[in-house]
């Protein structure tokens, strides 16, 4: 559940630290005083999407961190550890800095993360129904997305969909096949001959290094040898060679020393440097010892260079590039070969709509189950909201050859009374029955979600009266198990709350900003009677109020 939220140069926002407790909670005040502003906030710490406006008027950046407690085990632990994001402390920080410009920063338990990394881990902790989101039941993909999660079927639609585009490519490939064989066989005859050359060629980027290497050793042999006899000429064989040289001087010094131990360093300095010309000198000689003058192997290593530069040239790529330029024309020659070849292709098609239908299939079956479930659901719970006769069913549409979705398409239907037959929900639900189903749906759907915070925000817009109430009640029931959030103008609904914060502008220093403040039970009488009785309140109306927070005893 949502613990702490704190949000800093937000909109009206300057700085709020909120703690929050379980079960129902109630945000009230007037109009326009920042109610949704706080969910909005929170939507940002989930990974929602953020513009440069949020940011407070004259500041640099606005700052939002939730922070929730995080399950003991389970999935989003997993998805923690294999994102290599600490979750050892047992709660969950989600934070979110958004800079003037529009640009934004995330971060999980401290880490930094991308926003896709945050709104993975948000979809776990919190799910917010918008006061407008029961129009977008109105949509037949969104009506799908319904059901498949509340059935816990969105890996099954999501693997579905995978083998329907396989299916469809393959169909593609084997329709474009029939049509294009000729010119597909102009282009493999091409491509073959390519690949042999290239494949006769025998060349790999390792090869190049070292060809150039001998290449430039055995072109300048004759040198090489030369320069190696005048060194070794200057080091020992010569009338004035150094190392001998050296020697007589190292041994006059050391018997210098004998005398005098002043020169014990100049002793050391030349026996080290004749130890370092003695190692030269052999190695100068096995240098000479393994020159050879090749002019058979150089003129092979020349051919062997040319034939490489003319293929590159002929590719226009560097040398180093041939071995690619031979994997992608094996692999498109493979490719057309298969193409080529309409009979293979549409086998591999039949069996490629096989899985699909098989697995459509199953799915199929699953989500006519959950179809069946969620419709008494959502009727039984129209029937409370004062819909006495009313009927919801989820159809399923079948696709006879399939589509991305898979069987079917979904479609709700509804009717207001018993008499009147079932009808798509977009053509006979008014505004007011629309957000009443829409709100059945999304408590129905929300006692099988598995993120432990629920958020609606004014949800409860055209309804009032009794219906209110029984929207109160059936949130204060899903907050018996889960931390539901509900901005609401509705006393009805606010006085069925486990608890109620109060938010309201106020003026400081000539700016407006927003105020929250956690209401006990004198002030929620207080609070419950405004939204009775408006700018007059009476000790009838205050009654009233007390009448109704009783409600909840």
């Amino acid at each position: 559940m949502l613990r702490h939220l704190s949000i800093r140069d937000f909109v009206i926002v300057d700085r709020l630290e909120l703690e929050f407790a379980a079960g129902f909670g109630a945000l009230t005040g007037e109009t326009g005083a920042g109610k949704s502003i706080l969910l909005d906030a929170l939507g940002l710490a989930l990974g929602g999407k953020a513009e440069a406006g949020v940011v407070r008027s004259g500041q640099a950046r606005a700052e939002i961190v939730a922070e929730f407690d995080l399950p003991a085990d389970g999935p989003l632990r997993d998805w923690l550890a294999g994102q290599d994001i600490d979750a050892d402390e047992g709660s969950l920080m989600l934070r979110r800095v958004i800079e003037s410009g529009g640009r934004s920063k995330a971060w999980l338990n401290g880490t930094p993360v991308v926003l896709a990394q945050l709104r993975s881990a948000g979809e776990w902790m919190a799910d917010i129904h918008g006061q407008h989101a029961h129009h977008a039941l109105l949509r037949g993909d969104a009506q799908l997305a319904l059901v498949d999660a509340h059935g816990g079927l969105a890996a099954r639609a999501a693997e579905v969909a995978a083998r329907h585009r396989a299916w469809s490519a393959l169909r593609r490939a084997r329709e474009a096949a029939e049509e294009g064989a000729t010119s597909t066989e102009r282009e493999r005859e091409l491509l073959g001959w390519q690949v042999g050359e290239l494949r006769e060629l025998a060349f790999d980027a390792d090869e190049w290094a070292g060809l150039n290497h001998e290449q430039a050793r055995l072109a300048h042999a004759a040198g090489l040898i030369e320069g190696s006899a005048e060194v070794l000429d200057g080091l020992a064989d010569g009338d004035y060679a150094v190392v001998s040289g050296l020697e007589r001087l190292l041994a006059r010094v050391t018997d210098m020393a004998r005398h005098d131990a002043q020169l014990a360093d100049v002793q050391e300095l030349l026996g080290n440097a004749a130890i370092q010309l003695d190692e030269a000198l052999h190695a100068v000689r096995r240098y000479r010892d393994r020159l050879d003058l090749d002019p058979a192997r150089l003129a092979e290593v020349d051919q062997r260079i040319e034939a490489i530069t003319a293929m590159a040239r002929k590719y226009r790529v560097a040398p180093e590039g041939l071995p690619e330029v031979l994997a992608d024309s094996a692999g498109r020659l493979e490719r057309l070969t298969r193409q080529s070849d309409p009979a293979a292709l549409a086998r591999e098609e039949a069996a490629a709509r096989d899985a699909f239908m098989a697995a459509a299939g199953e799915l199929s079956a699953a989500r006519h189950s959950v179809a069946s479930a969620l419709s008494a659901a959502v009727s039984e719970a129209m029937q409370s909201l004062a819909m006495g006769g009313s009927r919801f069913e989820i159809a399923l549409r079948p696709e006879a050859d399939g589509c991305a979705s898979g069987l079917e398409t979904v479609e709700f239907l509804v009717t207001a009374n018993a008499s009147q037959p079932l009808r798509p929900m977009a053509r006979v639900a008014s505004g007011g029955e629309l957000s009443r189903i829409g709100l059945a749906i999304q408590v129905i759907t929300s006692r099988n979600a598995a993120t432990p915070t629920l958020i609606f925000d004014e949800v409860d817009v055209g309804i009032g009266g009794r219906v209110a109430e029984i929207v109160g009640r059936l949130l204060r029931q899903l907050g018996s198990d889960r931390q539901v959030l509900c901005v609401t103008h509705l006393p009805q609904v606010a006085a069925q709350a486990n608890w109620q914060w109060s938010i309201a502008k106020e003026t400081r220093d000539g700016e407006t900003l927003s105020r929250v403040t956690r209401l006990d039970d004198a002030a929620r009488i207080e609070e419950i009677a405004r939204m009775l009785g408006g700018v007059h309140i009476t000790g009838t109306t205050r009654s009233h109020a007390a009448e109704m927070l009783g409600l909840k005893a």
